[in-house]
């Protein structure tokens, strides 16, 4: 017996002494081999890293419009374990499905999608999951939506009689998204970044590296709990925002020209679009468009993946017949164009082939002027080659940068296609068919060129990079000419040639395009397209352009319309009354929204104006200022009541036309109403829109006749409708003057919500 105490006693002795040798063993391989990598691992579990994403750059407009800017979102998440506990897992996917469902997306496809999220397991099968997204369609929403689903929440609480607290299985988790205010507005200049914010397309990609900023840092200890220690160390970088950047895009014109796309596209149902305004004389891009369009908040709804190429930089065509102007622009600049000059229209042989006019038979023998206003096709190879000879219009080919890009500071850009060989190869490219092929950027610079003294600009985009704290400019980017192509001299006698194409009623395949008013100089194009697995041209399907520049006599805005294979019913006679309208109501705006004066109001001006110096009104009376103004023989308007005149416009000093009115206001101008606009014009409605500080939108042309005023304070706008008036009715008033101040452009809000109602016009 106590031997068998002993025994017992020994080995439990024992193994207490081996476990004990263990344990000691087992610390010292802690503390001492492996103390370093775990003191490591303990530091990188105490220590919290958290990086802080800087903001991304805004893209504004000339004007400081805001094109793209981040913004608040909203992502959902569901708790499918909590929704199984509450048995409300169908009023969740029925009610989320009617808020997050797309206008082009059908609800049972997205109430199935919801309902394997709101059900979702575990990887392992053996319980719900606890935290499940909805993406897409849940991932980063507008407020809008979001707030749709807290009201959803709240009836869930109602009906499970929980507290407003009470979580129902439904998260909204706040984020950053990048907006797109104008939603179509501009998107292929834009582009746009994707939910994880990351540029894809457009200037957010060629711009990435400016306005995507560099990340910050913030770094400190912690328990166990991931309470920060009260000691710890704190290592913090702050995030350094992205740069803000300016464009040269004018928000106004970018909506004239997509309202008037959208207008084609209706009627005449063209493959694709292309519009492009620019400033002539600088070569800035004024506006630049295409159809099929997107919406950069929406981008993933998008199926054709053409409908994101910005067909104005990235696509090439046969021009047909506004490449003349290459034609016409070197036989002027040799010598050798002689408008009155004769030949035989109809057909012309180049060796072994046969070249026709477009309306084969010809108009007999004519001039080469109207050879040019009927757009002969035999007048430009007699030209280009009989007169000029192929090596020579090859030269002046490459003179305009048809065989090189632009280098436009946009993505994607493409050069032309210059590949001529034969005598008949050169013949067709006299008249922009065959081995020659452009762009359309690159045919908006050479029509530039002749608006612009000869002189050939580079395109370009972005006009600033601005820091978005100080405002100040980091960096600007000024016109640069890149080579006198032909004379000034020749630059003109080209212009009034193109001038008489529009002005001449009678023959002008442009005529459609004239202007009362304004002297427009432009090109219509007509050009037979080869289509995919065919060798020759197509007998029914063209490529139909037209660019024009306004006013000739001091160019203010240049347009490039193209329309790709549009339905004219076999019929190309109808192709001029494709685009000619569309150029109409774009430039008829834009200049009146740029304040350039009519012949009409020019030579009215003339005859009754004269300038004078704008008086200082500050702290006069009401009755001091009327005096005063009446002494200067100026109009002026006091608006609001009080003592003494605390604003006016224009600003003293200014020099003015005396047809000009000016306004003092004995109150601050927020707190008045906008006056009734009715009867005035368009220059004298915009400056008093300027005045009040209220967002003007125009439409039509003339004299105002209605005006709708929304919003108060400072998101005040006015939308003015305008008439021409009779001529007895112009006579009595004020005529518009030749400059005018910048029209204020809408607000994000209210553009938006402009551009979706013109959508369909």
């Amino acid at each position: 017996m106590t031997k068998k105490i002993k025994l017992r006693s020994l080995l439990i002795g024992g193994f207490f002494t081996l476990l004990f040798v263990v344990l000691i063993a087992k610390v010292y391989w802690i503390q001492v081999v492996e103390a370093s990598w775990l003191l490591e691992k303990a530091e990188k579990r105490w220590e919290t890293d958290k990086v802080i994403t800087p903001v991304r750059g805004t893209i504004l407009d000339r004007n400081n419009k805001v094109l793209a800017v981040e913004a608040a979102s909203y992502t959902i998440a569901l708790n499918p374990k909590m929704i199984d506990g509450y048995h409300i897992a169908e009023d969740i996917v029925q009610g989320l499905a009617e808020i997050l469902k797309e206008s082009n997306e059908t609800k049972p496809a997205l109430v199935n999608k919801i309902r394997d999220r709101a059900t979702k397991m575990k990887p392992d099968g053996t319980d719900f999951a606890a935290n499940v997204e909805i993406r897409n369609e849940g991932w980063k929403i507008e407020k809008e939506k979001a707030d749709q689903v807290r009201t959803l929440i709240t009836n869930l609480q109602a009906k499970l009689k929980l507290s407003a607290k009470a979580n129902v299985g439904i998260s909204i988790l706040e984020d950053k998204k990048r907006y797109y205010p104008g939603e179509t507005l501009a998107s292929h200049i834009l582009g746009y970044t994707n939910k994880e914010g990351d540029a894809a397309l457009g200037l957010e990609l060629k711009l990435d590296q400016t306005l995507k900023g560099v990340p910050g840092i913030l770094s400190y200890e912690k328990d166990g709990k991931g309470v920060e220690l009260p000691d710890s160390k704190v290592n913090f970088k702050p995030a350094e925002d992205g740069n803000n950047v300016r464009l040269t895009i004018d928000k106004n014109i970018q909506f004239y020209l997509e309202s008037a796309l959208a207008k084609v596209n209706d009627k005449w149902h063209p493959k694709s679009l292309t519009a492009i305004a620019v400033d002539p004389q600088t070569m800035e891009i004024l506006g630049m468009a295409n159809t099929p369009t997107f919406n950069p908040n929406t981008y993933w709804t998008i199926k054709d993946q053409s409908n994101f190429k910005n067909n104005a930089v990235a696509s090439r065509y046969e021009p047909g017949s506004t490449f003349k102007l290459v034609t016409l622009a070197a036989t002027v600049e040799e010598g050798l164009f002689n408008p009155t000059e004769t030949y035989q229209s109809g057909m012309i042989r180049v060796q072994d082939r046969e070249l026709h006019d477009h309306n084969r038979v010809g108009w007999g023998k004519i001039t080469f002027l109207d050879g040019l206003k009927r757009s002969s096709n035999v007048a430009f190879v007699k030209l280009g080659i009989e007169k000029l000879t192929p090596p020579k219009l090859l030269d002046y080919i490459t003179k305009f940068g048809f065989d090189q890009k632009t280098n436009i500071d946009m993505p994607n850009e493409v050069s032309g296609l210059i590949d001529m060989k034969y005598p008949s190869e050169f013949a067709t490219a006299t008249y922009g068919q065959g081995k020659v092929v452009v762009t359309a950027i690159q045919q908006t610079a050479a029509y530039a060129a002749m608006a612009n003294g000869g002189k050939l600009m580079w395109p370009h985009i972005v006009k600033d990079i601005v820091d978005p704290k100080s405002g100040k400019t980091i960096q600007s980017f000024a016109p640069q000419v890149i080579r006198q192509v032909v004379s000034e001299k020749t630059a003109n006698q080209v212009s009034g040639y193109l001038e008489q194409v529009v002005s001449d009623q009678e023959i002008g395949t442009g005529k459609l395009a004239y202007m009362d008013g304004y002297r427009v100089a432009g090109k219509t194009g007509t050009a037979n397209i080869v289509l995919p697995g065919e060798k020759t041209y197509s007998t029914d399907s063209w490529v139909i352009s037209f660019i024009g520049y306004a006013p000739v006599e001091n160019p203010r805005i240049l347009v490039t319309l193209i329309a790709d294979q549009p339905d004219l019913g076999g019929n190309y006679h109808l192709g001029g009354q494709v685009l000619a309208p569309a150029f109409k109501d774009i430039v008829g705006e834009s200049l009146q929204y740029m304040g350039v004066a009519s012949n009409k109001q020019t030579r009215m001006v003339a005859k009754e104006a004269n300038k004078l110096t704008v008086p200082n009104f500050a702290d006069v009376t009401a009755e001091n200022a009327k005096a005063k103004a009446k002494e200067s023989g100026l109009s002026l308007e006091v608006f609001g009541k009080g003592a003494k005149v605390v604003d006016q416009f224009p600003k003293a000093g200014t020099e003015i036309l005396s047809t000009q009115r000016i306004y003092v206001a004995m109150q601050t101008v927020d707190e008045m109403p906008l006056p009734n606009l009715v009867g005035r014009s368009l220059r004298d409605a915009v400056e008093a829109c300027s005045f009040f500080k209220v967002d003007c939108q125009t439409s039509g042309e003339g004299y105002v006749s209605d005006q709708a005023i929304a919003g108060d304070g400072e998101v005040r706008s006015v939308t003015l409708q305008l008439k021409p008036l009779s001529d007895k009715a112009v006579s009595s008033v004020s005529p518009a003057p030749s400059s005018v101040s910048p029209t204020p452009t809408p607000n994000a809000k209210q553009e938006t919500q402009r551009s979706t109602a013109k959508k369909t016009p």
